[in-house]
């Protein structure tokens, strides 16, 4: 649904534009009893879905896993699981989406995925799976195998099973990106790649990071001229220290926000840092939503101040009453 004109001077109208967040599962039991209560507070304001990744061959599968279900059985928050097609045959793909699927989860992103460390150049490491296209079509099908064979509890004396009359559907996320991906010929093929997955079945789009509005305008503007018309939904993160910045831009590669990174360097104030990098992110999601994006989806780093921030920046929740304490209801 577009975004109003003036996302921060009509609060009243924050409820059309949807929003969610991304986790990762905790390394140590210190980390996930802080996540439960980051995940509470990240709950509060109602966001669309919150997704948790998923490490390559399957190395978080059970803590991502107990993140998803505690999101689950916790809040009433929809999860979504990330899945990537790096070490997987077929089988073990198979078996890992029915897993998802019995443990109550019916969103994924489906992810190509990244080869692991010390790898070398080509596509071996993938598996069976070469693309997140198959990986979308594998998902879509073991739900429509698994809901073919479903039965629910007779009522009748006889104690036999009925099919249901309606099936569950999945809900498949996949990647974009808006600066092109590493191993990208060029913007044209990025745009194809987006299109094939829709084709197999993708139903939204979440971007890597970026830093400039006019990098995600700009694709999502050549995605609707190529047939892209699922969403094409921003992922942000405030970058609240230089140090943070930094890894970001190393680790995605993307187009280094030169005023950012001069005021995050020149501080020497933690606060300061943060909010300086919330404000970018404020004024970034603002000018993405004029834009028409679809809402935003916030990178958390598994913290839940700086991304509550710059919803509350943009004007689509209430503003804290307090830093242990807020008050996440929308405003009226």
């Amino acid at each position: 649904m577009p975004a109003p004109d003036n996302p921060s001077e009509n609060a009243g109208s924050s409820a059309r534009i949807p929003f969610s967040f991304e986790l990762f599962p905790p390394r140590t039991p210190a980390a996930a009893q802080s996540l439960w209560g980051t995940i509470q507070q990240l709950a509060a304001p109602g966001p669309e879905f919150m997704s948790v990744t998923y490490g390559a061959n399957g190395s978080s599968r059970e803590s991502s896993l107990e993140v998803l279900r505690y999101i689950l059985s916790e809040t009433s928050v929809l999860p979504l699981a990330h899945l990537t097609c790096v070490g997987s045959s077929h089988f073990e793909a198979n078996r890992l989406v029915r897993e998802f699927l019995d443990a109550g989860i019916t969103s994924f992103l489906a992810l190509r995925g990244d080869p692991p460390r010390g790898a070398v150049e080509g596509d071996h490491f993938l598996g069976d799976l070469g693309s997140a296209s198959e990986l979308v079509q594998l998902i879509h099908r073991v739900q429509t195998e698994r809901a073919q064979y479903a039965t629910l509890p007779s009522r009748s004396a006889s104690g036999g099973g009925a099919i249901p009359s309606s099936r569950q559907k999945v809900r498949v996320a996949v990647a974009a990106f808006p600066n092109g991906h590493p191993r990208s010929k060029g913007s044209n093929q990025d745009v194809d790649t987006l299109l094939a997955k829709q084709v197999s079945g993708a139903t939204i789009a979440i971007t890597q990071l970026f830093f400039h509005a006019e990098d995600y305008l700009a694709f999502v503007d050549q995605a609707h001229v190529a047939g892209v018309t699922i969403p094409i939904l921003p992922g942000l993160m405030p970058a609240t220290t230089a140090t943070r910045l930094e890894r970001i831009l190393e680790l995605t590669g993307e187009r280094r926000p030169e005023e950012l990174s001069r005021r995050l360097h020149a501080s020497e104030s933690t606060d300061e840092q943060s909010d300086i990098g919330v404000e970018h992110a404020v004024s970034l999601s603002l000018e993405i939503l004029a834009g028409g994006a679809p809402g935003l989806h916030l990178y958390t780093f598994n913290q839940h101040r700086a991304v509550l921030s710059v919803l509350d920046g943009v004007g689509l929740i209430a503003r804290p009453t307090s830093p242990e304490s807020p008050n996440l209801k929308e405003s009226a």
